[in-house]
């Protein structure tokens, strides 16, 4: 592994701030030119409450993640084969791998290199023979793993942090198998394998290290490393499978902000995308992204160590300026940056659907589509919806686990499917 250094915040230059000003009276949106029964299976789609499945989207448990069965949907009703499908934050790349198995072209774009080194994981497909060579390969890192065995050394990561809260008595032994397993991997021959041994760590570290009051012993961490290695053989083969009979290249994965995305060559090279679907940073809700949560409120930057990444940013650059300034004017001057960006990029045929959540849905919804309207997108409803609500697609998130407090009344637990059109 070569010598990390000290990563600095590529914090956005944003080009056009929205500024903190009374929100006008709510307008009403027009309805989305789709038949009934579109409506209806997009409404169900969005709604599956279905636990997180199929295909690789359970190689790691990226925070907040997409529901396959919501955005697969959100895919089919909006797209054809063939037509690109852009996600700006791509986050653990559900979106990307859904649109892969369904022969769409894609771009993924993320400014967390975790989401870029997950995202591209996901899109990683093995044939049934390269599968059972990978969970050999697995099972001969695992058997590195022994306290007996020396711990090989990295100090420069070590000197830079990425171990921080992992010496105590309770964990050194995790933290030992981990560089264990990471020492090991670095010897593969096979970028692929060595790619999805990372993953598989780094699944096994996030289930024995994130939130766990009683941590697993040596023997329980070697299992489950052999097991997620299972877990990601086969999911890599059902990719293989779903993708083998359509002629599109592999998603593109970038690692930057969505802020001036539309002066990224790839991008631009690519064309309008029919569909930008994506969950943006959440208003006043507080989701780690960045960090694994140990021994209570402590955080540890392990999974970017284990990913070979590196990070040195605070929780405010992946959440667009956090939550302590009264009207987050942080936020929303990013939110309408990048709203605009994606403006730059789309057309006529373009639909933008982002799913948010809201602490303070009160103001912060009302808000958030105000500045959306400033940056050039018109909301669009549902006929079907009728006056159900607000006439919006609002849905609740099953058995979400964020190691995190969220104020106001939804905060994290439920989210709105917001739909825009270019107001051109």
């Amino acid at each position: 592994m070569p010598m990390p250094h000290e990563p600095q915040p590529m914090t956005p230059t944003v080009r056009s701030a929205a500024i903190i000003q009374p929100i006008p009276a709510p307008v009403m949106a027009p309805l989305l030119p789709l038949d009934h029964d579109a409506q209806l299976a997009l409404i169900a789609g969005a709604r599956d409450a279905k636990p997180v499945e199929g295909l690789t989207h359970c190689h790691y448990n990226y925070p907040a993640r997409f529901s396959p069965q919501m955005v697969g949907q959100i895919i089919e009703t909006f797209t054809r084969p063939g037509d690109l499908v852009f996600d700006p934050y791509v986050g653990g790349g559900t979106t990307l791998v859904e649109a892969f198995a369904r022969g769409r072209k894609a771009i993924g774009s993320d400014i967390s290199t975790l989401a870029e080194f997950v995202t591209r994981t996901k899109l990683v497909s093995l044939n049934p023979t390269d599968a059972e060579r990978f969970e050999a390969t697995v099972r001969t890192v695992a058997s590195k793993i022994h306290m007996n065995l020396p711990e090989p050394s990295f100090d420069d990561w070590a000197q830079l942090g990425y171990f921080r809260n992992l010496g105590s008595k309770n964990r050194w032994r995790l933290r030992k198998a981990i560089a264990q397993a990471v020492g090991a991997i670095e010897q593969l021959d096979d970028p692929s394998h060595e790619a999805l041994a990372r993953c598989a760590v780094l699944r096994t570290a996030h289930w024995a290290l994130d939130g766990r009051k009683k941590l697993p012993t040596t023997d329980e961490f070697r299992a489950m490393l052999e097991c997620s290695a299972g877990i990601i053989a086969r999911g890599a083969v059902q990719l293989y499978h779903a993708v083998e009979d359509h002629r599109v290249l592999p998603p593109q994965v970038l690692n930057r902000s969505i802020i001036g995305v539309d002066e990224d060559a790839a991008v631009i090279k690519a064309g309008a995308p029919r569909l930008i679907v994506t969950s943006p940073p959440y208003p006043g809700v507080h989701v780690l992204y960045h960090r694994w949560q140990v021994d209570g409120r402590k955080e540890s930057p392990a999974p970017f160590f284990i990913a070979k990444a590196l990070d040195g940013s605070g929780e405010t650059y992946y959440t667009m300026g956090g939550r302590s300034k009264p009207g987050l004017p942080t936020y929303f001057s990013q939110l309408d940056a990048g709203l605009r960006s994606l403006a730059n990029i789309a057309d006529n045929q373009t639909t933008l659907v982002q799913v948010v959540a809201f602490a303070e849905p009160e103001w912060q919804l009302a808000r958030y589509l105000s500045v959306a309207a400033e940056a050039g997108w018109e909301e669009v409803k549902l006929s079907a919806l009728g006056e159900q609500e607000d006439g919006r697609l609002w849905r609740a998130v099953p058995n979400r686990k964020w190691h995190a407090t969220s104020r106001g009344k939804t905060g994290g637990a439920r989210e709105v499917v917001l739909l825009h059109r270019l107001n051109r």
